[in-house]
């Protein structure tokens, strides 16, 4: 099976499967046929993983938006509607924009309502809890991360990726309150997590239901 290898200080081997290649990491020191063995005895959940990652590379390049389609904010679904004016917003019912634009432009659109209502409601979410927790950052900006939720900065800059927006308001104050955290203990030590669970402590059920929305998105093209 053909694979690409990198080796690093690691202690152990590991396979990744990414956009339909399979990723070997292995130790410096580790011999190639051993390597090529572990490789084997992994073939079935390689192949299984393969057959996954086929599978969201093809609905990611069917991905697209039409009038009438129902797209998550907040947890719940919206309907896409067309309306006889310039204008993109979002009413509180529906997300709502120009007539006969492509599902090219309705994305971007949608994307852009999204950045909007993502700026708001975050900044909301951050002042609320920077008064329970006792920190305060700097800035909070807005971003299209496509593999992180959040980080903040050394100069205690948060960012978040507009994508958040769409999960459940519970998880979105798990990303907001551990952004926070971070101020504090700028790292993942038993410190910094205690003062998650501080203030969440039901963080952990809420961590793993943010899972289960990287794995909707993955099937997603909103580039």
């Amino acid at each position: 099976m053909d694979y690409n290898l990198i080796r690093s200080t690691r202690k152990t081997c590991a396979i990744y499967v990414r956009n339909g290649m399979v990723e070997v990491r292995a130790p410096l020191r580790m011999l190639k046929s051993d390597i090529d063995k572990f490789v084997d005895s992994k073939e079935k959940w390689i192949t299984d993983n393969l057959e996954k990652s086929k599978k969201k590379a093809e609905q990611r390049s069917n991905f697209e938006l039409r009038y009438g389609d129902m797209i998550l904010y907040r947890g719940k679904q919206y309907p896409i509607i067309a309306k006889s004016s310039n204008r993109v917003g979002f009413d509180n019912q529906s997300f709502y924009m120009p007539t006969n634009l492509s599902p090219e432009q309705i994305k971007h659109a949608c994307v852009q309502i999204y950045r909007m209502l993502t700026k708001r409601d975050l900044t909301e979410k951050v002042l609320d809890f920077t008064k329970q927790m006792g920190v305060m950052p700097t800035a909070v900006k807005i971003n299209g991360a496509k593999t992180r939720w959040g980080s903040c900065s050394a100069k205690k800059n948060l960012n978040f990726s507009w994508k958040l927006i769409m999960a459940d308001d519970d998880v979105i104050d798990y990303v907001v309150v551990h952004e926070l955290a971070h101020i504090e203990e700028m790292n993942h030590s038993e410190r910094f997590w205690a003062v998650v669970e501080g203030v969440l402590p039901d963080y952990r059920q809420r961590k793993e239901r943010l899972k289960v929305l990287q794995q909707k998105l993955s099937g997603e093209n909103w580039e």
